[in-house]
């Protein structure tokens, strides 16, 4: 009955046609680009000073961004999930907008905000702060492009947790807080988990909001897509193999996002 129940559920061979030619799409230009790399040269392309500050600042700028998504975009999603008023739609439209944005809008956006001109540029300087052209402006272009990813996720795994056992926890007089503590927070681990890994792997990537709003400063600003952007012009092959690090660090970091969702279904 089993075995019945899935042979039926699986689509129909038809649909294995226009699936590999999507899989094409995305993997015929990733090995084009492996046709062009020399691989004898590969670690001495990997280990430049400008490739490993690139890296560096990459890696420890999107796990800072993760950490912040992490602190405000769980709070917000549990927000979305429980809020019930007029307008919710459009609010959580507009919390989801950096999905769709063009992320140099992101950058001129947060620039117009937090920069020397920007709205906020007054209170940051009575203070003595200073974000734009900074490594926190990289965080926080970072941020403001992932944490969308974060709140999907985890608005979704509130959703879809079972209500009865909040219901039954509320009749025992526990509190709010230990109820988001010891209820929901262990319901939506899978969830709060992906969600994170896929704000770091949307942070890791993050282009066109860090070149808007930060600037191109080596072991400042300068990230690793940022870097692989200006070897293109004066080094092809450095560029090949930055984008090759920064395909396997994604690939490693979706499959983890996946297989643990898998395994928590």
């Amino acid at each position: 009955m089993i075995a019945a129940t899935r042979r039926f559920s699986r689509p129909p061979a038809w649909v294995m046609i226009p699936g590999l030619l999507g899989a094409a799409v995305v993997l015929l230009p990733v090995s084009g680009m492996m046709t062009r790399l020399d691989w004898a040269e590969l670690p001495g392309l990997l280990t430049s000073e400008s490739s490993l500050d690139a890296l560096r600042l990459s890696i420890w700028t999107a796990l800072a961004a993760t950490v912040l998504c992490l602190i405000l975009g769980v709070p917000l999603a549990l927000m979305l999930a429980h809020a019930r008023f007029r307008g919710l739609t459009i609010v959580r439209s507009l919390v989801l907008l950096p999905l769709v944005l063009p992320p140099v809008v992101g950058g001129l956006a947060l620039l117009y905000t937090f920069g020397s001109q920007g709205m906020l540029s007054g209170a940051l300087d009575l203070f003595g702060i200073r974000i734009a052209y900074t490594s926190v402006a990289v965080i926080l272009a970072m941020t403001f492009v992932s944490m969308p990813f974060l709140v999907i996720s985890v608005e979704t795994a509130v959703r879809g947790m079972d209500r009865e056992v909040i219901e039954a926890a509320t009749v025992d007089g526990a509190s709010r807080t230990g109820i988001l503590r010891h209820i929901i927070l262990p319901l939506i681990g899978p969830g709060l988990v992906s969600g994170a890994v896929l704000a770091f792997a949307r942070s890791l990537g993050e282009f066109g909001a860090t070149l808007a709003f930060a600037g191109n400063q080596q072991g400042v600003t300068r990230t690793l897509p940022l870097e692989i952007y200006l070897q293109r012009e004066t080094d092809p092959d450095a560029a090949v193999a930055l984008s090759l690090l920064l395909i396997v660090v994604a690939v490693v970091v979706i499959s983890a996002a996946y297989s643990r969702q898998q395994r928590a279904q």
